[in-house]
C-alpha cells in the first residue's frame, strides 16, 4: 500500500508501516462539510484522494489511528484551534507566481495614475491582494504602484495589503524571500529595481523599501464583513473564487464591494463569476481582465 495510507506501528522488526483504512464515503462527506462550513471552501468529488493523502500524511505525524480520530481531535482536542489552522494550510492550494496576469497587471497600473490625476485631494492610494498565498501576488501589486506612481509630479502615497486564510504562507510572505526560479517571471527590470541577493545562496530577498508598503494579514474571506478594510482604491481577488459555491462568490464579491472607495477597482479572475450585477458597480469593457469600477 502507498505510504501516504499508512501510519507507523511498533513492532518485533521496529517500527513498521499499518495501513490505514479507506475513507469511507460518508467520511469523505463530513471532511467535506467541516471545510466548507468553516472556509467556504469546497472540495469536489475529484479531490477525495488529495484529502485522503494529507490527512494520511498528518495522522501519521501526530500519532492518530483513523480519520474519525483526528476529526474528533479537531473539534475537541486541546489543541483544537492551532491544528485545524496546521491542517487548512495543508489543503488550501499556494500556487502562485509574480505578475500571475500580466494584462490585469497593466490595467492597474493605468488606473492607479488616472485616479490619483482625478483626485489629486486623496494623498494615500490603499490596494488589497486577496488569497495572496506567499506574497508573490502582492508584491508584484506594489511594484506596479511604484513604477507608475513614482512618475506623477505629486506621487501619492501607496500602501498593500495582503490577506489569506494561511498563516504560514503568510509568514513566508512578510519576510519576501524567494528563489531565484520565482523571480524568472519578474524581468530583469523589477529584479534589478526591487530584489537583492539574500544571504542564502540561490534566494532574493524584496527591497526594505518596497517592502515597508506592505502589511499581511490572516483573513478568513467567510468574515469579510468583519475585516477593518475599507476605502479601497484597488481590490485584486483573482484565484480565488473558484474554490466556492457560485452564489457564496456572489456574496463574498458583493462584500468587497462595501470595501472599495468610490471610483475603486475591482479585478477578478477571467471566467471567476459570471452574470453578476451590482447597482454601485460599473464593469469596465476590457477583453483580457474582469473589472469593475465602483460610482
Amino acid at each position: 500500500m502507498a505510504e501516504s495510507q499508512q501510519h507507523y506501528k511498533a513492532g518485533r522488526a521496529g517500527w513498521q508501516y499499518q495501513p490505514l483504512p479507506a475513507m469511507e464515503e460518508a467520511q469523505f462527506r463530513q471532511w467535506q462539510a467541516l471545510l466548507e462550513s468553516r472556509t467556504g471552501m469546497t472540495l469536489s468529488r475529484e479531490r477525495k484522494s488529495f484529502l485522503e493523502a494529507n490527512l494520511t500524511i498528518r495522522l501519521r505525524e501526530l500519532g492518530h489511528s483513523s480519520y474519525q480520530a483526528y476529526y474528533e481531535a479537531i473539534h475537541h482536542g486541546p489543541r483544537a484551534v492551532v491544528e485545524w489552522a496546521t491542517l487548512v494550510d495543508r489543503l488550501t492550494v499556494q500556487e502562485t507566481r509574480f505578475f500571475r496576469d500580466p494584462d490585469a497587471f497593466r490595467l492597474i497600473g493605468d488606473f492607479a495614475v488616472e485616479y490619483s490625476q482625478s483626485r489629486p485631494e486623496i494623498r494615500g492610494l490603499a490596494a488589497w491582494s486577496l488569497g495572496c498565498a506567499t506574497g508573490e501576488e502582492a508584491y508584484s501589486l506594489a511594484m506596479v504602484l511604484q513604477e507608475r506612481l513614482a512618475k506623477l509630479p505629486a506621487a501619492p502615497y501607496f500602501s498593500v495589503t495582503g490577506s489569506d486564510i494561511s498563516q504560514p504562507a503568510l509568514n513566508k510572505a512578510s519576510i519576501g524571500v524567494y528563489s531565484a526560479r520565482k523571480l524568472v517571471a519578474l524581468g530583469e527590470h523589477y529584479q534589478g529595481s526591487y530584489m537583492e541577493p539574500d544571504q542564502q545562496q540561490g534566494f532574493y530577498r524584496v527591497r526594505d523599501s518596497l517592502r515597508q508598503r506592505l502589511c499581511f494579514t490572516r483573513l478568513n474571506v467567510m468574515e469579510l464583513d468583519q475585516a477593518p478594510m475599507q476605502g479601497m482604491a484597488i481590490i485584486l481577488c483573482q484565484n480565488l473564487l473558484i474554490y466556492f459555491r457560485h452564489w457564496r462568490r456572489r456574496q463574498i464579491v458583493n462584500s468587497l464591494v462595501a470595501k472599495l472607495a468610490p471610483g475603486g477597482l475591482l479585478v477578478l479572475g477571467q471566467g471567476e463569476l459570471s452574470h453578476w450585477q451590482h447597482p454601485d458597480m460599473v464593469p469596465l469593457k476590457n477583453k483580457g481582465v474582469m473589472a469593475w469600477i465602483r460610482q
